[in-house]
């Protein structure tokens, strides 16, 4: 039978490596893909995302340029989410961007001169074209799904354009407020 001790041992030793592997993860992948998806969002107009991801783009236009956006990403699964969200959040169908999702991983740059060298060049090749296939098949699986429960999509306003309403209803109710008034004529901090 083995010794309690040694078995704690080994848990705690294995939870440790968890920790840390998790903890090099967040940092050195979701941190920097948190804020290249914030890039994305703040960076790139409305207009722009689209124009090529958009419902009213040519699905000859839109799919093949989704999926070979992500060759030059070096992204995971995990890493590739937010990127997902940003260029959904910015007004991409649902197609388009999971076309995305799909492709990123799986054609990136590392991934498939990786694969061409271990496993052969033929391979490597089958590799990115099989998964550019798919994820234009997924991409069109899902926005004949989901695009057709709602209208014409307008994209997700960023959080200043949602919040200037409030802002504005807020500042006007309290300027007509005689208290709001007084204290801010008299210097007070509002």
């Amino acid at each position: 039978m083995p010794d309690q001790s040694l078995i704690y041992h080994l848990a705690i030793v294995g939870l440790e490596s968890v920790q840390e592997y998790l903890a090099l993860h967040v940092l050195l992948c979701l941190i920097p893909a948190f804020f290249l998806a914030g890039a994305i969002a703040s960076l790139f107009s409305k207009e722009s995302v689209l124009r090529f991801f958009g419902n009213e783009t040519s699905k000859y236009i839109s799919y093949p340029v989704a999926a070979v956006s992500g060759c030059l990403l070096a992204v995971c699964s995990c890493t590739v989410l937010p990127l997902f969200a940003g260029i959904y959040r910015r007004g991409a169908g649902i197609g388009p961007a999971t076309t995305f999702l799909f492709a990123a991983p799986a054609i990136n740059i590392l991934a498939i001169v990786y694969t061409a060298k271990i496993l052969g060049y033929d391979l490597g090749v089958a590799r990115a074209v099989i998964a550019i296939l798919l994820s234009i098949a997924i991409g069109l699986t899902m926005a004949a799904v989901f695009e057709h429960h709602r209208e014409k999509k307008e994209g997700i306003k960023t959080l200043a354009e949602k919040n200037m309403l409030t802002v504005h209803i807020f500042s006007s109710f309290f300027w007509q407020s005689s208290s709001f008034r007084r204290y801010s004529q008299n210097g007070y901090p509002c």
